[in-house]
């Protein structure tokens, strides 16, 4: 995840899954925050998805 980009593909990915979930990017550390109903594993497999790798790193 380096651009603009990266994270508007990131964030549709997420939000297909949750219209009302809240999708935080941060370019510099290469991280997303999501705050949703959706499962953990949801949201990895939607940043996957998206072409990106994903890993939880906190909870």
């Amino acid at each position: 995840m380096s651009c603009g980009h990266c994270t508007a593909a990131i964030t549709k990915e997420i939000t297909a899954l949750d219209t009302s979930a809240s999708v935080r990017a941060n370019l510099d550390s290469r991280t997303v925050d999501v705050d949703t109903s959706c499962t953990i594993s949801a949201v990895v497999e939607a940043i996957k998805t998206a072409g990106y790798a994903a890993e939880l790193i906190s909870s």
